[in-house]
């Protein structure tokens, strides 16, 4: 029996205390996907919180012979959703805390290059953000938590085939939606101008 599935056992016999490991070992994956989903800082932590607390309430419902990342996962996921379709408001994080410059190798820093994954990073969550909740847990569940079709279908309570028709539909917008915003409108001399400008 591994470290995780043993920490899952004692939490379920009523030891509180290895609740603590599950959470020290899943804190960021479950932050990053909430950021993902409400795309607000101090909404994700709220959010990361609620899912250890409902996590914890719903201990002995988790079955052993699925992964407990991916059941943790999917409680933040579904958090996530409701808590999208109450408030319907779309969170833009512009933090400068967000903005983090590692660098490699300090002997060749490329701070172009790394202000251009932040700004890169920032567009992708506003343009996640315009899509519905669903389709938006299912392409970040997908591309950056790696889980399979089959994991998605699970997570979400929902068939293979939804979820494939979501990820599909999912990628369409978010490649109209970057095209939208890459596009640089064409500038028009007005006639009274020189031809200098």
């Amino acid at each position: 029996m591994n470290d995780e599935k043993t920490w899952v056992f004692q939490v379920q016999s009523g030891n509180d205390d290895a609740f603590t490991f599950l959470v020290e070992k899943y804190q960021n994956p479950v932050y990053n996907l909430c950021y993902r989903m409400v795309g607000e800082a101090q909404a994700a932590e709220d959010a990361a919180q609620e899912t250890f607390l409902r996590a914890y309430q719903n201990i002995l419902r988790y079955d052993p012979e699925r992964s407990f990342g991916t059941w943790l996962l999917s409680i933040a996921a579904h958090y996530c959703i409701d808590l999208s379709r109450r408030n319907k408001l779309v969170f833009v994080s512009y933090d400068q805390d967000d903005k983090h410059f590692e660098f490699p190798d300090p002997e060749t820093p490329d701070p172009e290059r790394e202000t251009m994954f932040v700004e890169e990073r920032e567009r992708i969550q506003v343009l996640l953000k315009q899509l519905n909740s669903i389709d938006r847990a299912a392409i970040v569940l997908r591309y950056w938590y790696d889980f399979t079709e089959a994991e998605i279908a699970q997570s979400l309570s929902m068939s293979l085939s939804a979820v494939k028709s979501r990820l599909h539909r999912g990628r369409r917008a978010l490649g109209k939606l970057w095209q939208e915003k890459t596009m640089q409108p064409s500038v028009e001399r007005m006639s009274y101008e020189t031809p200098a400008f």
